[in-house]
């Protein structure tokens, strides 16, 4: 249990409204409200006070509950798990800091999720064109035609994708040092960091479930269209459709992920504890060149054959090969 919640529940306990409780301390109300909610801490006088009027110590209230499968680990323990991954001065994180970080991110998700879907779908007005340029089918629009049509709504559509992330990556970037490098929460933020990230889980899972089954269900109007008409225009617009749908369940995995990511990175947990920053940060050479590298072929066969409904199979080949590449590199580093 944090600070906000023992607050909460031992002015309850004593039957206190909030407004009672800041009149015993001197404060307003509206400070009150906002220790029960995580969202500031109490000085330490006031905690001296809150002690006293709850007749508690000031032990109980300082000292955040710990999780079952820590009780046995000392902290001379966790510190020699993370003091091989830090290299340097570890920056300390304000409750007011991460609470900064988290209104940016979930600002910014969507906007960055937008970005991803406008990439995704960027090819759709091409390929419809593309279709109704066929010779053989009979179509009067040429092949120029679509091409001159379709490639500037691409690039279009690219242009506001990658305006999109570099608008709302710079205001990330004063926070990038949370992905990079070893952090440590000032009191009582962790507890507050994991209040709200207790909050969005549901709602993450949910979003999880959805994305992934848009992703999967994609497929099917190009399965449908190929069996009902081979050789005309449903193919092709049913993989128009396959895209949109894919778009739509992208758009809401890269924006849940997003979110999720920041309490993450906060908290020091999944794909950013120290030992996996300590990894990144030797492997950002070779992530830069190796992205680099794909997005080169890509544009390069893409422009070359024209065959855009056919060359996105390179990012997913190329995302699972990238496992490989930093699999390989970690081990490099290791022996080294």
């Amino acid at each position: 249990m944090i600070l906000a919640d023992k607050i909460m529940e031992l002015r309850k306990k004593n039957g206190w409204s909030q407004e009672e409780l800041a009149g015993q301390l001197g404060v307003s109300r509206q400070s009150v409200s906002k220790w029960e909610s995580a969202a500031s801490i109490p000085d330490l006088d006031k905690i001296i006070k809150l002690s006293e009027i709850f007749g508690v110590s000031t032990d109980y209230l300082l000292k955040d509950s710990i999780e079952p499968d820590n009780r046995d680990r000392n902290e001379e323990e966790l510190f020699q798990e993370t003091a091989a991954y830090t290299d340097g001065p570890v920056k300390v994180v304000s409750l007011e800091e991460a609470n900064r970080y988290l209104d940016v991110t979930r600002a910014a998700a969507g906007k960055i999720a937008l970005g991803v879907f406008l990439c995704i779908i960027s090819p759709v007005v091409l390929i419809c064109l593309a279709g109704f340029s066929d010779e053989e089918g009979g179509y009067v629009l040429s092949e120029a035609a679509a091409v001159g049509f379709g490639l500037p709504v691409l690039l279009l559509l690219i242009v506001v994708a990658v305006s999109l992330f570099i608008f709302f990556g710079r205001k990330l970037e004063p926070y990038e040092y949370l992905e990079k490098e070893p952090i440590e929460l000032a009191y009582g933020v962790t507890g507050a960091v994991e209040k709200q990230k207790s909050k969005y889980e549901g709602t993450h899972s949910m979003e999880l479930v959805i994305g992934v089954a848009l992703c999967i269900v994609s497929a099917v109007p190009l399965f449908v269209a190929g069996a009902l008409d081979g050789d005309g225009m449903l193919p092709i617009i049913g993989f128009d459709m396959c895209l949109i749908l894919a778009a739509c369940g992208v758009f809401i995995l890269v924006k849940t992920c997003v979110i999720f990511g920041a309490f993450q990175k906060l908290l020091e947990e999944g794909d950013y504890t120290r030992q996996k920053k300590y990894n990144n940060k030797k492997n950002d050479t070779v992530t830069t060149i190796y992205w680099c590298v794909v997005t080169a072929i890509y544009l390069g066969i893409s422009f070359y054959t024209m065959e855009w409904h056919r060359t996105w199979i390179i990012w997913p080949s190329a995302g699972v090969l990238f496992g490989a590449v930093c699999a390989v590199t970690s081990e490099f580093w290791k022996r080294k």
